[in-house]
């Protein structure tokens, strides 16, 4: 592959662009969040170590799928990335990369990665990890984004689904652990990018993109971020509850939730123009500690509980 190249395509005269713009693409640091979460289920999955075969297999599938879904988001979103300050440098968005070049490696990845789960972890997951690229690159990307500014609730469904790949990969089967998982992660979600989407409000409102601050104003949303992080809280303690996790899961997610909603009580209050990208940041260091106390709890010593 050639590293630079200078193109035309659809008559628009391309920029040089490198091989690591297809790395980008892949929003990597999304899809590693993603990987750590499928990783968590995984363990969670098997009582032991699961079996290092369908980890390994599991989760290049899994990330495969998810880079190709990424992909196939910068190839809808182009135009609305062109628009925001935020977005506007990315390959397709700056018109660096050929669109037909993204879509090549959109397909490539996906295909890939749902082969893979197909051939060497389980048909469940591979039919799973299918419905969530549709739902994320298809569902949420073309239609949701555009249309509501609810498009982060029901579209966190599809985002939410990495644990319950993960353990499928290793049961092969559905139940009431994995959906909790699946839970937390759809519960946290709307707390976590509501808190960007009042940040980047002007650019989201110059895209014409209906995100809740630019619908029902900033307070409103300050509200809405208070209000499900609540309910987050609520959702994170129920592994404790069911008895899916022990003490030292308990007390790790409390101090979390304690940060969390720290942050998310700035954000509410207003009064701090900072807040709500830091709460955007911590969130996503919340989301990882929260699932690395449960694996931390599901491998402490029996004494804990």
């Amino acid at each position: 592959m050639r590293n630079a190249a200078i193109e035309r395509v659809d008559g628009i005269s391309q920029v040089a662009w490198h091989w690591r713009d297809l790395i980008t693409l892949c929003k990597p640091r999304v899809v590693m969040v993603m990987l750590v979460c499928a990783l968590v289920g995984m363990a969670l999955a098997s009582p032991t170590l699961p079996s290092l075969d369908a980890v390994v297999y599991g989760l290049v599938g899994i990330g495969l799928a998810a880079c190709g879904a990424a992909a196939f988001n910068h190839v809808l979103d182009r135009r609305l990335d062109a628009m925001m300050i935020r977005t506007a440098r990315r390959p397709l968005a700056s018109q660096r990369l050929p669109m037909s070049y993204a879509l090549a490696w959109a397909t490539l990845l996906s295909v890939s990665g749902i082969g893979l789960l197909l051939w060497r972890v389980n048909a469940l997951t591979a039919w799973l990890t299918l419905g969530s690229l549709i739902g994320y690159a298809v569902v949420y990307t073309a239609f949701l984004k555009r249309a509501t500014p609810q498009n982060i609730v029901i579209g966190g469904v599809a985002g939410a689904s990495p644990p319950l790949l993960g353990w499928t990969a290793i049961t092969g089967q559905l139940g009431a652990e994995p959906l909790l998982l699946v839970l937390i992660v759809f519960a946290w979600t709307p707390p976590h990018f509501w808190a960007l989407a009042i940040h980047k409000r002007d650019e989201y409102a110059k895209a014409g993109i209906p995100m809740l601050p630019v619908t029902h104003g900033d307070a409103f949303t300050r509200l809405q971020v208070w209000l499900y992080g609540w309910l987050t809280v609520a959702v994170t303690l129920l592994p404790f509850v069911i008895g899916m996790s022990g003490l030292v899961y308990l007390v790790g997610v409390m101090a979390l939730n304690a940060r969390f909603m720290f942050w998310n009580w700035k954000v509410w209050r207003g009064q701090d123009v900072h807040a709500p990208l830091a709460a955007f940041w911590f969130s996503i260091r919340y989301i990882l500690g929260v699932f690395g106390v449960l694996l931390l709890d599901h491998y402490s010593p029996g004494w804990f509980y």
